[in-house]
């Protein structure tokens, strides 16, 4: 019994003698952190989606104190939140730039495509792809089976059952990447909202094995290229590669295309070259 207790005292003696000592290296050791750190940190919103390109919001905010990020970095909270953290910072917030938001690259529906026989395996994309090279008669289309709906965590893509399609709602999406990570078919790219023509193809398929697998596909006519006037389209692979920076958005390349997988958005059309001043 005298042993026991012995033991007792011994380790409630050395638990009380270790813990006094970690409380003094504690406040020998211890590293300030800036108030400006904790602000920004308590400002994102902990969603730790990587939309920022970090491993989450707390080194997402190590990086915009330490100025190796933007102040508008996080994706999720958007301009709100950049301005908050600019007030944080102390700094002034540059002009707010463009929502960035997914694009499905692929407009091969149940009408427009075909199975080469009947999937009845795992539903998941990437799974799917690993056998035969995937069920659909376009070797490069979306297989349809939700991996993409799976990864978002903003409730901002679903697969549309009428046409096996992702659709993406631009004003929920925070442009976060997950659903471009899961694509197997590297379909799905993060675009500035306002683009005025997007390809919607991503076969590199000459045209009569395109229009044998899907009959909206792009079938490499270089017609958009030869219709831009400003040199903003190259063929690469066969399929038109877009300069934004060089389009001007008179629209003259979707006009062009055939099988009209060149989308136009005439919302940000630009009016001086609509009419045809070009």
């Amino acid at each position: 019994m005298n042993s026991i207790l012995t033991a007792a005292l011994v380790l409630g003696g050395l638990g009380f003698v270790f813990g006094i000592g970690l409380t003094i290296a504690t406040k020998i050791f211890h590293v300030p952190v800036d108030q400006q750190l904790i602000d920004v940190r308590e400002a994102l919103p902990g969603a730790n989606c990587g939309g920022c390109g970090y491993p989450g919001c707390d080194a997402c905010a190590d990086a915009i104190f330490e100025g190796v990020a933007p102040i508008d970095s996080c994706p999720v909270g958007g301009k709100p939140l950049a301005d908050k953290i600019a007030l944080i910072m102390g700094v002034e917030q540059k002009a707010a730039t463009v929502k960035m938001t997914a694009k499905v690259r692929c407009q091969g529906s149940c009408s427009k495509t075909s199975n080469k026989f009947e999937y009845a395996g795992i539903r998941d994309c990437r799974a799917a792809a690993l056998v035969s090279g995937g069920y659909k008669t376009c070797e490069y289309g979306c297989l349809g089976l939700g991996s993409c709906e799976t990864a978002c965590e903003f409730d901002a893509l679903h697969i549309n059952p009428e046409t096996n399609l992702p659709e993406v709602d631009d004003e929920k999406c925070v442009a976060c990447g997950a659903c471009v990570n899961a694509c197997p078919r590297h379909l799905i790219k993060l675009q500035p909202v306002n683009l005025p023509v997007r390809v919607l193809c991503m076969s590199f398929n000459k045209g009569k094995a395109v229009k044998e697998g899907c009959s909206i596909g792009c079938i490499g006519c270089t017609l958009c290229a030869k219709k831009c006037k400003f040199g903003a389209i190259q063929m690469v692979n066969n399929l038109p590669v877009i300069n934004d920076e060089l389009c001007v958005g008179c629209m003259e390349c979707a006009k062009a295309c055939p099988t009209k997988a060149i989308y136009a958005n005439f919302e940000f059309a630009n009016p001086e070259f609509m009419n045809n001043n070009i």
